[in-house]
């Protein structure tokens, strides 16, 4: 795009989004009071989004407040040159919806797996057992661990074991920063250590 083309791109979206334009300049400036209208403005949306994906009317709640709190901290991530302010909170809180969903079922696997776990953890792998079984006990031993973090760092090593993402990606999905994330993950790998003991060291 040319910078004449930018020039008049921008002034389109000024022109036809004058509302939406200001209120983030406000937000910017950190002004709640702005935050406060775009939640009225658009909270309904937000709400709605997250409640047909996850069928969860708390869980909908808790997604509406991380979308608005997102906003306030990263107001410099919405692009009005793609479209508008309201198009741009239901896409995130379509995102944060579905990664819920997706970090809730992964959950549930590890918390299921976890009640049979008891008995493996006291035995642990016997000799003989061929090298599949023996990943098998270690992966749900790793599981049964994860289990046990607090929450923030465990959807943080989630994000990046069973999802291979980087520290920036996984900073990027739960929309904090880089140096929170890796703070997160260090945190969680160093408890799962203590957690687990010098058999599980290798697997993690």
């Amino acid at each position: 795009m040319t910078a004449s083309a930018h020039t008049r791109s921008v002034w389109a979206v000024v022109a036809a989004q004058p509302q939406d334009v200001a209120l983030l300049a406000r937000i910017q400036a950190g002004d709640d009071r702005a935050l406060r209208i775009i939640y009225d403005l658009h909270a309904d949306l937000v709400y709605g989004v997250a409640r047909r994906v996850t069928r969860d009317e708390h869980l909908a709640r808790d997604i509406v407040q991380d979308v608005f709190t997102y906003l306030w901290e990263l107001p410099g991530r919405v692009d009005l040159l793609r479209g508008s302010l309201r198009a741009y909170l239901a896409v995130v809180a379509h995102r944060r919806a579905v990664d819920e969903v997706r970090r809730g079922e992964r959950r549930k696997r590890t918390e299921s797996s976890a009640a049979a776990e008891f008995v493996l953890i006291e035995a642990g792998p016997e000799d003989g057992v061929s090298e599949a079984s023996a990943q098998d006990w270690r992966k749900r031993r790793l599981a049964a661990g994860m289990a046990q973090l607090p929450p923030e760092q465990r959807a943080a090593l989630e994000l990046a074991y069973y999802d291979g993402l980087t520290y920036t990606q996984v900073a990027k999905a739960l929309g904090i920063p880089e140096g929170t994330a890796k703070s997160r993950l260090r945190l969680a790998m160093g408890r799962l250590r203590v957690v687990l003991g010098d058999e599980m060291r290798s697997a993690i």
